[in-house]
């Protein structure tokens, strides 16, 4: 089956909940890069100290890495043997991070209080800017095992059939 597995995809487009799933039925350790770089009063931690918890983790027998960290992508592609690529319209991320707002997350160490402006600059980028970029880097990796789902239903089924697989 899988043993180290990358879900990434634009922000909002439920790459945490995905993995948490992921992690639920395959007990394997699950990491939100999120949770690396970012400290709970808002700043980030060093690029090296990011990339040596990320090169920890990679080195490790089994994973589950949430997040796109367009920087670090090719690292991650590298290791694993599994990606889950997101590849949700721009309204359904949107929404997504919208729904977010004021709730505590498992991927977060802080809640976000507004949708800003910037980040939601992001996001309406993100079909242009980074979309191309990751697939341009999938084609480098024609040897793992790569799923691309086009809509949180094609994820929901998936898992549903996983959830079915692994219980046989």
């Amino acid at each position: 089956m899988f043993e180290k597995i990358i879900v990434i995809g634009c922000s909002g487009s439920g790459k945490s909940t995905f993995a948490r799933s992921l992690n639920e039925l395959t007990g394997l350790p699950l990491h939100h890069l999120d949770m690396i770089w970012h400290k709970p009063d808002k700043t980030n931690v060093s690029r090296d100290e990011f990339d040596q918890r990320l090169n920890d983790i990679i080195k490790s027998d089994r994973w589950i890495i949430d997040g796109n960290y367009q920087r670090t992508l090719d690292i991650r592609l590298q290791a694993c043997d599994t990606v889950f690529l997101l590849d949700y319209p721009l309204d359904v991320c949107l929404d997504g991070a919208r729904s977010r707002v004021g709730k505590k997350r498992l991927d977060m160490p802080w809640v976000e209080t507004e949708f800003d402006s910037e980040f939601k600059q992001w996001i309406l980028d993100f079909p242009s800017k980074n979309l191309p970029l990751i697939y341009d880097a999938l084609e480098n990796y024609a040897d793992k095992n790569i799923v691309v789902f086009k809509s949180r239903e094609q994820a929901s089924k998936y898992l549903d059939e996983l959830r079915k697989k692994l219980s046989d």
